[in-house]
């Protein structure tokens, strides 16, 4: 019988860095063409050197098909793995240039739309009021996208919400805030003169609608709270996770924008919006740090986490 360690050992003794950069890329670009040309190779030698690793693992860790590459069970647990060594051995060859953290320290963030242009904004002003040469690069994407990025190692950590335990394998979940959703209009807007809330949700029909892409949590809570009321949503209406041309069309027009409440809170503070006096109760959804169970954060990493959760807990 093999002795698991000695086949371990040996199995590390084979594997080499091209591997799995070659594998790493993969997981991140989800497509072998895009894999291959990231990294400066031919599609046929990318689709070697994954063939390679495969045979050295002995098992498939990537499935092909028309919509591209993606991950397998096992491949899903040997890409956390790889990730923390590929950036370890970069970290170390930036390091010895003189280009590591410590010269020009940088976070990279992932957030949804929506809490990008609520939250963020005033977490990056007070992390640069207090460590001036910090730099953040933000991404913002659906959920799916994020969790994804930030397993292939992209990102150091989401600010987003919890997903399918499939997707949650491998991440940990810390609740910064749970919001509703609100629905909000210019002043001045015909709705906002009509008492009654369900007279109101009713009325909002009667008016353009600008709502979460479809497969988006907000996007579910919009549909469940018009089916709570016996009603559905009208065709015609605008799908966008843009929070800055739902602005627009909601201040410039007569369309409702129902988005989660902290979305639209400088706009309601400062009256460029408001919002009408309709019940959202039951749409309520938890937003929290997100990020890899198994990874070490950089010190800037956990200053920004820290600065966003003290943050979320201002009223």
């Amino acid at each position: 019988m093999e002795n698991p360690a000695a086949a371990g050992e040996a199995l590390l003794s084979r594997i080499r860095f091209r591997h799995l950069s070659c594998f790493v890329a993969i997981a991140q670009e989800r497509n072998l063409r895009r894999a291959a040309e990231r990294l400066h190779l031919s599609q046929p030698a990318i689709s070697k050197t994954l063939g390679e690793l495969e045979a050295l693992a002995g098992m498939r860790l990537v499935e092909r098909g028309r919509q591209g590459a993606r991950l397998t069970s096992a491949g899903e647990q040997f890409l956390r793995h790889a990730v923390e060594v590929t950036q370890a051995l970069e970290a170390a060859t930036a390091a010895l240039a003189g280009t590591g953290e410590s010269s020009t320290p940088m976070v990279q963030v992932g957030a949804l739309p929506t809490v990008a242009s609520g939250l963020l904004p005033r977490a990056i002003a007070r992390l640069h009021a207090e460590r001036p040469h910090a730099g953040v690069r933000l991404r913002t994407g659906t959920n799916v996208e994020l969790l994804a990025a930030l397993k292939a190692g992209e990102l150091d950590f989401v600010v987003g919400r919890m997903a399918e335990p499939d997707m949650m394998q491998g991440l940990s979940f810390e609740l910064l805030y749970a919001e509703p959703l609100a629905l909000v209009v210019r002043p001045g807007h015909p709705l906002l003169s009509q008492p009654g809330a369900a007279a109101s949700l009713q009325a909002v029909l009667d008016y353009p609608l600008v709502i979460a892409t479809a497969g988006t949590v907000p996007r579910h809570h919009t549909e469940a709270l018009f089916q709570t009321h016996g009603l559905r949503l009208p065709p015609g209406t605008t799908e966008t996770l843009s929070v800055s041309v739902s602005r627009l069309l909601a201040c410039r027009s007569d369309a409702v924008w129902i988005t989660p409440e902290r979305t639209a809170r400088d706009d309601l503070e400062h009256g460029w919006l408001a919002r009408l006096d309709v019940p959202t109760s039951g749409t309520k959804e938890p937003v929290g740090l997100l990020r890899r169970s198994a990874a070490e954060s950089t010190a800037l990493a956990r200053a920004f986490m820290e600065t966003l959760a003290e943050l979320a807990r201002m009223p």
